[in-house]
């Protein structure tokens, strides 16, 4: 039996706000959101058996916008001057911005997993099943992520040395 044809069109005009949405909330940058759109339709078109188009979509736009964030961050130290030391976060700067510089330290998987659980409001099992692992492995990730997290923010934290999980 040959799969239903996708009506495309249809697809993009439903679904670009809501990426959109989620790829300025994490390049930030208007033009760069655009791209990482773009994108995730592009690897959608490679797609084959999707039953929630949504799910895909925001995963696939996910993944764009955190290798758009590598790349900055990447470009960013390569450009930088040799005694340029970044400074370090302070209680009065931008948590945002660090929280975009922080998720491109971690690994993609648990980058992809932080944003759509904690940045979306995905359910768990929801986002595991999307990235391909099980609901306890994403789990798992997600604790080693935010504690990660927890090491790299440790300046925005309104309590220091209180540890909440």
């Amino acid at each position: 039996m040959a799969p239903e044809p996708t009506d495309w069109p249809t697809l993009v005009r439903d679904h670009t706000p809501r990426l959109w949405a989620v790829a300025v909330r994490l390049v930030s940058h208007e033009a760069d959101a655009a791209d990482c759109v773009q994108h995730a339709f592009l690897d959608a078109l490679r797609l084959t058996g999707v039953r929630d188009w949504s799910a895909a979509l925001v995963r696939l736009t996910t993944a764009r916008s955190l290798d758009c964030l590598r790349k900055r961050y990447r470009q960013a130290k390569r450009f930088a001057p040799l005694d340029f030391d970044p400074p370090a976060a302070t209680p009065d700067g931008d948590l945002a911005d660090a929280l975009r510089h922080a998720l491109t330290t971690l690994d993609p998987v648990p980058a992809e997993l932080v944003a759509l659980v904690y940045l979306e409001g995905w359910a768990v099992a929801d986002a595991a099943t999307q990235v391909g692992v099980t609901a306890n492995h994403a789990g798992v990730l997600l604790h080693r992520a935010r504690a990660s997290l927890r090491g790299t923010l440790t300046a925005f934290d309104p309590t220091p040395g209180v540890h909440r999980e």
